[in-house]
């Protein structure tokens, strides 16, 4: 399991970067990044997303079946 962003919807705000308990995203300008291997599946992140970008990879999985 992971973090995935939908880079089509991502208005890149920072609200996930200042909201990660364990820093695993970082925000460079038009570019977000995220270490899944450090991700601990809080989901706040994507309880934050004004946009709906973020998702946990197993949602898209099932959500795609």
């Amino acid at each position: 399991m992971g973090v995935k962003i939908d880079r089509t919807k991502c208005c890149y705000c920072g609200a996930c970067v200042s909201i990660c308990p364990v820093n695993c995203m970082e925000l460079k300008e038009t570019r977000l990044t995220v270490d899944n291997n450090t991700c601990i599946n809080c989901q706040a992140c994507v309880r934050m997303c004004p946009v709906g970008a973020i998702a946990l990879q197993k949602e898209l999985k099932a959500k795609e079946e």
